[in-house]
């Protein structure tokens, strides 16, 4: 039997209009110290979004989300903050945001399997 490990993660939303704070989640950010985890799932429904909030442009909000992919992979592209540890990485993607992509407060728990876990919160949360 594996050892489980402490995760955290968060539920990334998006919120067209921030003073209405309605929000549709959209993905999920996990992070495991000990097995070096830093992942991330999303998805956008188009159809789900045009009847949410039809004049957000999808695009933008896909190019947004690839951002959270970027600096989870510490890649290059995505600048100096993809350029810090994970756990500093995870901290600056999970901080408090006023803007239409932000996430829930973190929440904690035990995995062995923090890819199978992401998978599993995604498929609760968002699908």
């Amino acid at each position: 039997m594996q050892e489980k490990q402490l995760f955290e993660y968060a539920v990334i939303r998006l919120v067209p209009r921030v003073e209405r704070e309605e929000f549709l989640n959209v993905g999920i950010v996990l992070y495991a110290k000990k097995p070096k985890f830093l992942n991330v799932l999303f998805g956008l429904d188009a159809e789900r979004l045009k009847i949410f909030a039809a004049y957000l442009n999808i695009e933008e909000v896909q190019a947004h989300l690839c951002a959270f992919e970027k600096i989870c992979e510490g890649d290059r592209e995505s600048g100096p903050i993809g350029q810090l540890d994970m756990a500093s990485r995870f901290r600056w993607l999970t901080a408090t945001r006023s803007t239409v992509v932000q996430t829930s407060r973190v929440h904690s728990g035990l995995c062995s399997d923090p890819a199978a876990t992401l998978k599993k919160l995604y498929e609760e949360m968002v699908l």
